[in-house]
């Protein structure tokens, strides 16, 4: 994968559409076909008539966690993944406002003291910018109470944590919104519908994103219940087309395989070298020049029209991040 390219801060997305006095719907959406290497040009509301009758789309339902917490005017830390133990991946994080930069201090056996008098003792690094450590109170109604939603630079504003989250959010769980599902709303979701496309859950909790150092993809929980697995296996039997929202949604469906329902902690990293055996669309927002999604895009198209697309998106100018347009990818 050598897709490489400056994002221009013109082309990021600072604000969602509701802040210009937009639905949330009322994005862009580009669409790339791989066999024919075909780009065009729509509105995400048309989405309903680039599908066919039959088709699955999967979509993340979990629900997006107020997750970081300030420790000082300086010091924040962003809660990321539970693990398998009861510990959780954090991150510290550095700087006023939304102007952070990942912290490198600390040492393991520290012990932060946060708001309402909780203690986060840090038990040892896990990558070069996470930490597993362990609270003194339970994770999530912590966070609840006392949590704001994860912010970087090129949002300049806070928005209240319902900016974060989708139509289909039912369990909470992530660190940051499974954005790709952002533009969805009720109206899309019945049309869709009525048009004969399905739509089915599955659970991936995202961590927090990995923009600053190229990290590999770590452990998530996912669960897909047995009811998705079986529209699943009924669509591709009877030739539908399996459209994941997002790349929680493929890393889940991948892990899974055709084995049916599974649930658990995935490490499983998408590339163009694993290959993929239940997915065959994509619906995804326009990820960054190191992000490890790109050689997960990089399995759905070859890489010279995944590199010419972005190249076109960039010329037409698209909006990235995740109050920004969408990007399907179709055989």
């Amino acid at each position: 994968m050598s897709i490489t390219f400056e994002l221009s801060p013109l082309l990021e997305a600072h604000e969602p559409p509701e802040a210009r006095g937009a639905a949330r719907d009322d994005v862009a959406l580009m669409v790339s076909r791989s066999g024919s290497g075909e780009i065009t040009d729509h509105r995400f509301g048309e989405l309903p008539g680039l599908l066919y009758p039959g088709d699955l789309l999967v979509v993340n339902n979990s629900g997006t966690l107020p997750s970081a917490v300030a420790v000082s005017d300086e010091l924040s830390v962003h809660f990321s993944t539970p693990m398998p133990d009861g510990s959780w991946l954090v991150e510290l994080r550095y700087g006023n406002g939304a102007g952070t930069v990942p912290y490198r201090g600390g040492a393991a056996g520290d012990q932060l003291v946060l708001p309402g008098g909780a203690l986060l003792r840090l038990a040892g690094r896990f990558t070069g910018r996470l930490w597993r450590a362990r609270l003194s109170t339970a994770v999530v109604p912590y966070l609840i109470r006392y949590g704001r939603p994860i912010r970087y630079s090129y949002v300049h504003r806070a928005w209240p944590i319902e900016a974060y989250q989708t139509v289909f959010a039912t369990t909470p769980g992530s660190a940051e919104m499974p954005s790709a599902a952002r533009p969805f709303s009720p109206e899309i979701v019945t049309r869709l519908v009525s048009r004969g496309i399905t739509i089915a859950p599955i659970t991936l909790h995202t961590g927090v994103s990995s923009l600053e150092d190229d990290e590999e993809p770590y452990p998530e929980p996912y669960d897909v219940p047995p009811a998705t697995a079986r529209l699943v296996r009924l669509t591709r039997e009877h030739g539908g087309r399996v459209i994941a929202v997002g790349t929680t949604v493929v890393r889940a469906l991948e892990s899974a395989g055709d084995s049916g329902p599974a649930s658990g902690w995935t490490s499983l990293v998408v590339t163009p070298e694993t290959g993929l055996s239940v997915v065959d669309g994509l619906l995804t927002g326009l990820h960054e020049p190191k992000s490890s999604h790109l050689r997960m895009l990089a399995a759905f198209a070859p890489e010279g029209v995944l590199g010419h697309s972005y190249a076109e998106a960039a010329d037409r100018g698209y909006r990235w991040h995740e109050f920004g347009d969408l990007h399907l990818l179709l055989p």
